[in-house]
C-alpha cells in the first residue's frame, strides 16, 4: 500500500514525522509532499531519513526558487505519476489556507495539484487557531470537502500554540493513522477468517490452440482477495488465467479449466470460513476435445457442448452435508438486464434474488455488464448487494477495491449476527 502524506505549514507539522513512522510500522509505504510553508516548520531531510525517499517539495524540481536551474520536465508531470500510483492521500496538518484551496479546486503547488489529479481516497486532518477553525469560511470549506467524500479527522480541543484554548489542535497521531488505515481497508476484522476467493475466467479447450472463455479480467476477484488480506484474513485465491499480479500475502492457486477450479475449491473448502465466488466460469465446454488442431480450411464445423461444473451448487451440497452453518457463501451475478445501464433495475434484482435462493447463498453481488463505465476490464464496478436476511444495497460506481471492502463489510456484519445467534442458542440450551 502506498500513501502520499501532504504536510502543510503549521506548528504541528513536526507530528507528521510520527504519522510516517506509524504508517510504516503497519507496512504502508509513504511518499511525503512538503509544501513551501511546511518547510518553514520542518525540513525535508527529516522525512527523507524516515522514508528513504526523495521528499517532493515543488512542481518543477528540488528547488523551484532557484532561477538558475532549468525546469525539470520529469518533475513537472510527477504529480500525475504519483496520483496514479497511490492508494490514499493524507493531508496532516491541513491549514485553513490548504482547506480553502482543496475545497475550491485551486491547484498552485504539488499537493493541491495532486489532490485534483488523484482518484484515490483522501483523508484530511485540519489544525489551526480556534477562531480560524470556527470561521464560517472554514466551516463551509470543510463541509464542501465532506460532501465530495473527503474524510475529515476533526481537530482536538485544548491549549493551542497561539495561547488560546478550544478546538483546532491537530488530532492525535493514532486517530489520523486509524482513519488512514480504515480508508485503505486495513483493519483486523477478518483475522479469524479463512477466505477462499475464486477469480478470473476459465478456458475450456476445443483443440490444442482454441478454447471457449469469457471477458472476465479477474479484477473484481483479485480486489476481494487483496481487501481480505488487508483485513487480516488467511486468503486463498483460486484464479483462472489473467494478466494480473496476485496481491501480496495470498495463497495463489492457478487453474485453467472449470474442472480444475472445482477441484481446487473443493480441496480447500473444508478450511474456508468464507467463500467468495467471483470467478466467471465458462458455462459450457466441448463434449469432445480434439487432440490435434482443427484445420481452418474447414469451412463449417459444429461443436457439441455440455455444461461445466456448477461449483456454487456443489459448495451448497457440501454445506448441507457438513452442516457447516457458520461458513458464509458469497456469489456474483453478471447480468444483462432489459433496461441496461439502470442501477438496481427490477430484472437484475429478480435474477440475482433467484440465484441467491437457488444456490443457498448468504450474499449475492449483481452487476449490469452492459454498462460502459464499469464492469468488464474496468477498475470500477456498480453493484447491487442482496442478502438472505432481506439486505438490499445499491452501491454507486466505485473502484473495485472499494466495492470489495463494502462486500466484506457485509460479511463482517453477517458474521457478528451469526455469532450472536449462536451465543443465544447456547444460552438457551
Amino acid at each position: 500500500m502506498k500513501v502520499a502524506l501532504g504536510v502543510t505549514g503549521g506548528i504541528s507539522a513536526y507530528r507528521a514525522a510520527e504519522i510516517v513512522r506509524e504508517l510504516q510500522q503497519r507496512g504502508v509505504e509513504v511518499q511525503v509532499i512538503l509544501t513551501a510553508h511546511g518547510q518553514e516548520f520542518i525540513r525535508p531531510l527529516t522525512f527523507a531519513a524516515l522514508t528513504g525517499k526523495k521528499v517532493i517539495t515543488g512542481m518543477f524540481g528540488p528547488d523551484e526558487q532557484d532561477a538558475k536551474q532549468e525546469p525539470n520536465v520529469e518533475s513537472a508531470i510527477e504529480h500525475i505519476a504519483v496520483a496514479q500510483s497511490i492508494d490514499l492521500l493524507v493531508v496532516a496538518p491541513a491549514t485553513a489556507n490548504c482547506l480553502g484551496k482543496l475545497a475550491n479546486g485551486v491547484a498552485d503547488d504539488f499537493l493541491t495539484t495532486l489532490y485534483l489529479a488523484t482518484k484515490a481516497p483522501v483523508v484530511v486532518a485540519p489544525a489551526m487557531n480556534v477562531n480560524m477553525w470556527e470561521h464560517p469560511a472554514t466551516r463551509e470549506n470543510v463541509e464542501r470537502l465532506r460532501q465530495r467524500g473527503v474524510r475529515i479527522v476533526e481537530p482536538d480541543a485544548g491549549y493551542l500554540a497561539c495561547g488560546m484554548t478550544g478546538p483546532g489542535r491537530l488530532a492525535s497521531v493514532e486517530a489520523i493513522v486509524d482513519a488512514a488505515l480504515d480508508a485503505l481497508g486495513i483493519r483486523p476484522d477478518l483475522k479469524s477468517e479463512v477466505v477462499l476467493v475464486t477469480a478470473g475466467p476459465t478456458r475450456e479447450a476445443i483443440d490444442p490452440v482454441r478454447y471457449i472463455s469469457n471477458r472476465s479480467s479477474g479484477k473484481m476477484g483479485y480486489a476481494v482477495a487483496e481487501a481480505a488480506v488487508r483485513r487480516g484474513a488467511h486468503t486463498i485465491l483460486v484464479s483462472g488465467p489473467t494478466a494480473l499480479k496476485p496481491p501480496d500475502g495470498v495463497d495463489l492457486i492457478p487453474v485453467v479449466s472449470g474442472a480444475e477450479m472445482r477441484d481446487a475449491v473443493l480441496a480447500h473448502l473444508q478450511e474456508a470460513t468464507v467463500v467468495v465466488k467471483a470467478a466467471a466460469v465458462a458455462d459450457y465446454r466441448p463434449r469432445e476435445q480434439s487432440a490435434r488442431k482443427i484445420r481452418s480450411k474447414t469451412k463449417e464445423i459444429s461443436i457439441a457442448l455440455e455444461p461445466t461444473e456448477d461449483i456454487l451448487a456443489e459448495i451448497a451440497k457440501h454445506q448441507i452435508a457438513e452442516q457447516k452453518a457458520g461458513r458464509i457463501l458469497v456469489g456474483f451475478a453478471a447480468e444483462t438486464p432489459a433496461s441496461p445501464g439502470a442501477p438496481g433495475s427490477e430484472d437484475l434484482r429478480s435474477s440475482a434474488r433467484e440465484k441467491l435462493d437457488a444456490k443457498c447463498l448468504d450474499l449475492i453481488v449483481a452487476n449490469d455488464v452492459t454498462r460502459e463505465d464499469s464492469g468488464f476490464d474496468s477498475d470500477y464496478n456498480t453493484v447491487l448487494i442482496l442478502g438472505r436476511n432481506g439486505l438490499e444495497r445499491q452501491l454507486p460506481r466505485l473502484r473495485k477495491i472499494d466495492v470489495a471492502n463494502e462486500i466484506l463489510n457485509e460479511v463482517v456484519t453477517l458474521r457478528a449476527r451469526l455469532s450472536s445467534a449462536l451465543m443465544a442458542s447456547n444460552g438457551r440450551s
